[in-house]
């Protein structure tokens, strides 16, 4: 089981594991899952103590896997409320959005999911021309204040909007963001307004794929056939906006310095990096459901403390590279290019 200090009170009734279990691999842009093996996969992540998920309506069948996961819980009697979380996603395309769209779309969700009230909704809107995104979250904020959703979020808006949604009277518990040690744009304005607003990140992308570990330590840039995975290829991506492979080297020697000395891996340090900056409630790590664990590496995180010095060394490699604000803009501005 994990440590006390892997659990983080997002808001007063909702607890949740620091470390979300994302299931966006269950998409099939990442292989094929085979559903058995990853409900059977689900139920050992609960068992380790990682009871926190992170889904979305477009993530193929986890929905599903949700519901059937929440109906294995449930057959010997009532599970209380803080077992598990599920944190869905609700990606509309822009639309005028009326009370009856957003019914029908969020009662899809709690019927997927098998539950009356969402633990939390996190919204996406494609085009911020179109302002019909705030009548869709004051649909959602009635809806919630109804008991279909437990609390209301977003994921990947730009500090702009979030302050235009909270202005509007909108209350946001929580945004999820693309967040590393390469991406490093919540610096610039998004923490600030967060703290400033009781508003946690739920970072993503912080092992950018799995580049940041110790299988890239050491190689030839990869090309497009060990960029197997939608992931690699969008945070290779990023690396190349960033400072590209020669760079990316140069940063995965020092974190593997930096692993050695507190005996842990690549990917401990670049999470444990992202779970210390403020207002960062928890790190979203993607969950290939019966294809793949690291559930015994990744609880290493919690045990680890990253002292002033290592974050120096870090600190000097990002002062070496390209400032992606600059170039892709605020947080979520790389979907709406």
């Amino acid at each position: 089981m994990l440590p006390t200090s892997a659990y983080f009170d997002l808001t007063t009734d909702l607890r949740i594991c620091r470390l979300l279990n994302g299931m966006w691999q269950v998409s099939g842009a990442h292989g094929a899952i085979e559903p058995r093996s990853a409900l059977l996969s689900m139920h050992d992540y609960h068992h380790d103590g990682y009871k926190t998920w992170d889904l979305a309506d477009h993530y193929g069948p986890a929905e599903d896997f949700i519901g059937l996961f929440r109906q294995a819980r449930t057959a010997d009697g009532e599970v209380a409320p803080t077992d598990f979380q599920a944190f869905t996603k609700w990606v509309p395309r822009p639309t005028p959005m009326t009370r009856q769209i957003v019914e029908q779309a969020i009662n899809v969700s709690r019927r997927r999911m098998a539950t009356e009230t969402l633990d939390l909704l996190q919204f996406h809107w494609w085009d911020y021309n179109d302002r019909a995104y705030l009548d869709a979250l004051e649909h959602m904020a009635a809806l919630r204040d109804q008991g279909w959703i437990r609390h209301l979020a977003l994921t990947n808006f730009d500090t702009e909007r979030l302050q235009i949604i909270t202005e509007n009277g909108i209350r946001i518990v929580s945004n999820q963001v693309q967040f590393s040690i390469i991406d490093r744009r919540p610096e610039v304005r998004m923490i600030d307004y967060c703290q400033a607003n009781t508003i946690a990140l739920l970072p993503y992308g912080t092992v950018c794929g799995g580049l940041l570990s110790e299988k890239f330590l050491g190689v030839a840039e990869p090309g497009y056939s060990v960029l197997n995975t939608a992931s690699l290829r969008k945070y290779k991506n990023m690396i190349d906006a960033w400072g590209g492979w020669s760079l990316f080297q140069t940063l995965l020697t020092r974190l593997k310095t930096i692993a050695d000395k507190h005996t842990v891996s690549i990917a401990n340090v670049a999470t444990r990096y992202i779970l210390d900056k403020p207002a960062v409630a928890g790190v979203i790590v993607g969950a290939r459901l019966g294809v793949a664990e690291h559930r015994t590496d990744n609880a290493r995180v919690f045990d680890l403390v990253l002292d002033a010095e290592d974050r120096a060394q870090i600190e000097a490699i990002s002062a070496q590279a390209n400032n992606l604000y600059t170039i892709i803009g605020d947080c979520g501005d790389e979907y709406r290019r």
